[in-house]
């Protein structure tokens, strides 16, 4: 019995010190019935461990930023007491997991600490040929630091970014708390979007596959997800539930291919210039917040282009097209049913941005992100 006695308390505070990482933060357990957990090798190992069949408990070891499985038993976060408990194996395997998911699959998090971008160059040096950018709030894998640079990871890039603009360890950690939002990524070809949760509701639109939206709720068979500013229903059968956080984006997503004019270029830098501002409906502000219209109007405006002021009157202006001759600076128009209820600035490579919803503001979408309904030219050139 001492032997037991003795194995548990080590196992307990090995437990404390060890953390894990996964691709979600530890909330979405409170989403997930805990049947859909999968315990790895590891997570057995401390199942072992606690029913006396061992005496270590491995782990891969993180930054400070990280939960640990004792933290989340004990309920408190950064608790040094050691505590004999009658908690179950299964409870600590629960626990493991919830411990591995607390840094949302990062090992050393990182957070963009900026107003707008964090430059990322190809070499830790001011002249260093830029790779990416971070978006403000975005997240990014540490993997080396000095003084002045932080080499780092996030998305498609790889690259150095100045550490003076960079969250790292507890206050990374907190940040990303407040930012993490839970998505649900389609995992069907064409997954139907329902204005209500049943399948004899109107089909708002169609979604594919890979794409993720934002949850709302989960209610029972049905997620409740943001469609830009509505809140519609898709079957919870066909999406995946995590939490994420955003990622950096390559500089051939800010490039155009040739062929595109000097004024579609300008317009579109220029709007992604917003990019992280707030959605405000009825807002024409680019700073300080606009809606899908607004913000297109606001962006055109500086180039001379004069645009109404709500989408679907937008939508009757200049030269309708077909979406996949779109150029960048195109308008590309969506709908509820037939009805027109957002707009969105193509910017080529098959992107398009806009101020979408009050959560995730003016941000950079696939265009068929929802299904397309419309695309109108209001640049000749």
């Amino acid at each position: 019995m001492k032997k037991r006695k003795m194995a548990l308390v080590i196992a307990t505070v090995i437990l404390t010190n060890a953390t894990l990482t996964a691709r979600a933060s530890s909330p979405i357990c409170d989403l997930l019935p805990a049947g859909q957990l999968k315990l790895d090798r590891e997570s057995e190992q401390v199942a072992e461990t606690l029913s006396g069949n061992s005496t270590q408990v491995s782990g891969n070891s993180i930054g400070s930023g990280a939960e640990t499985a004792q933290d989340v038993l004990n309920g408190s976060l950064g608790s040094g007491t050691v505590l004999l408990s009658e908690k179950t194996a299964k409870d600590y395997e629960l626990a493991y997991e919830r411990a591995k998911n607390a840094n949302w699959g990062y090992t050393n998090l990182g957070i963009a600490n900026v107003s707008d971008n964090l430059n990322i160059r190809a070499i830790g040096a001011e002249d260093g040929r830029l790779v990416g950018k971070l978006p403000k709030d975005a997240a990014c894998e540490v993997l080396d630091m000095d003084e002045t640079w932080a080499h780092i990871s996030s998305g498609n890039v790889e690259g150095y970014v100045s550490r003076d603009y960079l969250l790292t360890g507890i206050p990374a950690k907190h940040r990303a708390e407040e930012l993490a939002t839970t998505m649900a990524k389609v995992t069907t070809d064409s997954l139907k979007v329902r204005a209500q949760a049943n399948t004899d509701s109107e089909v708002i639109t169609l979604v594919p596959r890979g794409e993720e939206l934002e949850v709302s709720a989960v209610e029972g068979d049905w997620v409740k997800v943001f469609l830009d500013d509505d809140e519609v229903f898709v079957s919870a059968e066909y999406v995946e539930v995590s939490a994420e956080l955003g990622t950096a984006v390559t500089m051939s997503e800010l490039l155009y291919g040739q062929g595109i004019s000097d004024v579609r270029v300008d317009i579109c830098q220029y709007a992604k210039e917003f990019i992280g501002n707030p959605y405000v409906w009825g807002g024409t502000s680019l700073t300080k917040g606009a809606d899908c219209s607004g913000f297109v109007m606001s962006v055109f405006q500086k180039y001379g282009v004069k645009l109404p002021r709500n989408s679907r009157a937008q939508a009757g202006c200049g030269t309708t097209i077909k979406v996949s001759e779109a150029k960048p600076g195109d308008l590309i128009f969506y709908a509820k049913g037939k009805t027109i209820n957002h707009v969105a600035i193509y910017i080529g490579n098959g992107q398009v941005v806009h101020a979408s919803s009050p959560k995730t503001g003016i941000k950079i979408s696939n265009v068929s992100y929802r299904s397309p309904f419309k695309a109108v030219r209001v640049l000749y050139d």
